[in-house]
Order: C-alpha cells, then sequence, then structure tokens
C-alpha cells in the first residue's frame, strides 16, 4: 500500500512536472516562432534594399516574394477566427483587420482594393494591399496606425500573438526602410492568387562559416592520420592533402574574386550616383543663383517703384498746397471785389437824394409840357369855334373837360417815366398813346388839315 501510495504520488507529481513542462515548452516555442519571423523579416528587409541598387523590383524578384510571404505570416500569427452563427469558427485573413484598423489613413488606398475586379478573395486583396503600399511608400504608415489601434487589434489577434507583443515596434521600424524603393508590380498577375498560402525560403539567410579554430583543429587531425599509416610518407599518400588544400584555397579565392567583383559593381554604382548628385546640386546651386538674381532684381524694382511713389506723392502734395493758396488768394480777391462793388451807406444815401432831386425836375418839366401842351389845345378849339359858331358851346364843354382832367389826375412817378420829353417825335406819340381821342385831340392831324390856319 505504500509503494503504491508513493507511485501515485510520483505519478501525481510527474503528471504536474509534465504539465508545468508543457506550458514553458510552448511559451518557448511561441517565443522562438516570434523571434523567427521578426529575424527572417530583418533580413528579408536588408536583401530587399540590396537588390534595389542594381535592378528594379517587381513580381518576379525572389527576395520581395520572400518578403511578402513573411509579412504576410507575421499579420496572420495568431490570428482569430471568424465565429459563423452557428457558432463554428472559419479562418480569416489578415485583411480583414487591415480593412478596419487602417481606415485612419489619410488618403488610404483601402476603398480602392475592395472595388477591384479581378481580386475576390480575401487573401488575394492583403496581398494587393502590400503591394500598393509599397508602391505609395505607405506601408510602414499603414502598419503603424493599425497598431496604435490596440482595441482592434486585441479583438482580431490572440495572446502570444507577434502584433500585440514588442516586437510590434520593432516591425514598424524596420519597414520604415522600404520608403526608399521605387516597387513597379502588376496588379493581375499570379502573386495575387489566393488560394495557396505564402512559403518562406529560408536558404538564403542560412550561412554556415567554420572558425579557424576549427580549421586547424580538422588539418591537425589530417596530419595525424596520415602519419598514423604504414604507407603515409609514401609520395602517393601526400597527394589528397594537398589536393583538398588547392579546393580549399580555389575556393577561398574565388569568394575573394566574387567580393571584389561586388565590390567593383557598387563602386560604379555609388560612382554614378555621386556624379548624379553632384549634376542635381550643381543644377540646383545654378537655380539658386538665378533666384537669387531674380529676388534681388525684383527687390530694386520695388525701391524704384517706392522712390517714384514717394516723389509723386510729393509732387502731388505740393500741387494741392499751390492749389489752395489759389483758392483763397481768389476768394480773398471775390470778396474784396464784391465789397468795393457796393457802396457804403451814407453814399447810398446820397445818392437816393440825388435820384429824388432828379426825378422832381423831371416831374416838373413833364407838368409844364402838359400845361404847355393843354393850351394849345385850347387854342385849336378856339380857332374851330371861331370857324364854326355852332360848335363854340361844345367847345367849351370839352375844354371844362380836359381843365377837369388836368386838375384831377395825379402825377405819379410811374407815369413819368412813360411819358418822357415832348422834344422828342418819340415821346409825343407816347404821350398820344396814352390820352384819350375824346380829350385830347392830335395836333399833328389839325395841324395837316387845310382848314387850320392860324388868325
Amino acid at each position: 500500500m505504500a509503494s503504491r501510495s508513493l507511485g501515485g504520488l510520483g505519478g501525481s507529481r510527474g503528471g504536474g512536472g509534465g504539465g508545468g513542462g508543457k506550458k514553458s515548452l510552448s511559451a518557448r516555442n511561441a517565443a522562438v516562432e516570434r523571434r523567427n519571423l521578426i529575424t527572417v523579416c530583418r533580413f528579408s528587409v536588408k536583401t530587399l534594399i540590396d537588390r534595389s541598387c542594381f535592378e528594379t523590383i517587381d513580381d518576379s524578384s525572389p527576395e520581395f516574394n520572400n518578403f511578402a510571404a513573411v509579412l504576410e505570416q507575421i499579420l496572420s500569427h495568431r490570428l482569430k477566427g471568424q465565429v459563423t452563427w452557428f457558432g463554428y469558427e472559419s479562418p480569416r485573413s489578415f485583411w480583414d483587420y487591415i480593412r478596419v484598423a487602417c481606415r485612419k489613413v489619410s488618403q488610404n488606398c483601402i476603398c480602392s482594393i475592395e472595388n477591384m475586379e479581378n481580386v475576390s478573395s480575401s487573401r488575394a486583396k492583403g496581398r494587393a494591399w502590400i503591394r500598393v503600399a509599397l508602391m505609395e511608400k505607405h506601408l510602414s504608415e499603414y502598419i503603424s496606425t493599425a497598431l496604435r489601434d490596440f482595441k482592434t487589434t486585441r479583438r482580431f489577434y490572440e495572446d502570444g500573438a507577434i502584433v500585440l507583443g514588442e516586437e510590434a515596434n520593432m516591425l514598424a521600424g524596420m519597414l520604415l526602410g522600404l520608403n526608399a524603393i521605387d516597387f513597379s508590380f502588376c496588379l493581375k498577375g499570379e502573386g495575387l492568387d489566393g488560394t495557396f498560402p505564402a512559403v518562406i525560403d529560408y536558404t538564403p539567410y542560412l550561412k554556415f562559416e567554420q572558425s579557424s579554430d576549427s580549421i586547424s583543429s580538422d588539418e591537425e587531425e589530417l596530419r595525424t592520420f596520415g602519419s598514423s599509416d604504414s604507407d603515409g610518407s609514401s609520395p602517393e599518400n601526400v597527394g589528397p592533402p594537398l589536393i583538398m588544400d588547392e579546393n580549399s584555397w580555389f575556393n577561398k579565392c574565388k569568394r575573394v574574386r566574387q567580393k571584389y567583383q561586388l565590390t567593383l559593381e557598387q563602386k560604379g554604382y555609388l560612382e554614378e550616383l555621386l556624379r548624379l548628385r553632384e549634376n542635381q546640386l550643381s543644377e540646383s546651386v545654378s537655380q539658386n543663383k538665378v533666384l537669387l538674381q531674380r529676388i534681388e532684381d525684383s527687390d530694386l524694382a520695388h525701391k524704384l517703384e517706392k522712390e517714384q511713389l514717394e516723389y509723386i506723392i510729393v509732387e502731388l502734395q505740393d500741387q494741392l498746397t499751390v492749389l489752395k493758396n489759389n483758392d483763397l488768394r481768389s476768394r480773398q480777391e471775390l470778396t474784396a471785389h464784391l465789397t468795393n462793388q457796393w457802396p457804403s451807406p451814407g453814399a447810398l444815401d446820397v445818392s437816393a437824394v440825388a435820384l429824388d432831386t432828379l426825378l422832381s425836375r423831371k416831374h416838373n418839366k413833364q407838368c409844364k409840357s402838359y400845361q404847355s401842351l393843354d393850351q394849345l389845345s385850347a387854342e385849336v378849339s378856339l380857332s374851330q369855334a371861331s370857324l364854326d359858331p355852332s360848335h363854340s358851346q361844345d367847345g367849351d364843354g370839352k375844354q371844362d373837360s380836359l381843365n377837369f382832367i388836368g386838375e384831377g389826375k395825379e402825377d405819379t412817378p410811374s407815369l413819368l417815366g412813360l411819358c418822357g420829353s415832348l422834344t422828342s417825335v418819340a415821346s409825343y406819340k407816347s404821350l398820344t398813346s396814352l390820352k384819350s381821342n375824346d380829350y385830347l385831340a392830335s395836333p399833328t392831324a389839325e395841324m395837316a388839315s387845310p382848314g387850320l390856319t392860324p388868325s
């Protein structure tokens, strides 16, 4: 019973230790897997940059195919499946995560990828997105934006995924160097076929270098093996070590020649690049000089224009001042002229007195002319009465009426101007127009008649 109990205890301990060992082994495997993918991704980026120095990177480049496979496996590492209505979990592509997490990138290509007609599967759309992002030189920006959306990343990936660990920051930094490469891809080729998963080729990154201590130990073993043999001292048995040495030296020389050739190619490329940069620098310097000259010319022209405008402003101010002075002088002259044009109040009184005197004189003369005219009319009437006694009474009535008119008429200044002087014919005509034919006979007509002669 004791042995059984001990055996059971040992079994239980062994079972507990086995459970802990499985967990530690699983954690180790996950860590190794993440480290391998990140390391291979770094190698693939370096080889891609090196290859871009000699040729254009397209779909036929093995370095690009390997890099695309590595990136696809990194983004698919521990990706959660899609749960259906029936509770089953179907596999999901990394494009589903990229489509949601990279919407915030400005001027993104998500909608363009979704609307592509020749790309139907989710995996093919993810591969097309990798190519378009590389051609746009925005792959690192897409990955950084997606990793910053931690909530979406947790929703799509399980614990232990590369995009949820510390390796994610290294991934975004490594992809930043790809922005210096010009890519050229065809989005209708066989590389977008999403039926087969991507496979990484590790052979370009696997290289074994034997240390110098190991090489010397191998040579020592060969020597001891040859000396221990009975026929090892014969000339016939000396050949294989010498042949192996010659082969090793030949291989070393071949490797050195290859390195030298590669160095020459890189040197030629760098010289060509340097020459191109020098030409660009000289062109930029010449353009800079032209721009500086243009700036100086424009500054000089602006200064001259400013001076001209200042001179014009000063001249206009002078002209305005002259015009103001002339206006003020003309106003003063006009005021003085108008002041001199009108007499003073004393002069106005003297003029009024002189005008009254003149008007009174004219009035007296006109009254005298009226009296002479009345006398002339009376004489004419008497002469007619003497010639025709029948009309004597009528003549007396007319004379009395004329005297009555002459005595009852009011001599107003308004009528004086109309009468004028009796010395002229025009004044006489104006006078006859004012008098009625019943009260004033026309002396011209009576004098013209043959019966009117003085007695």
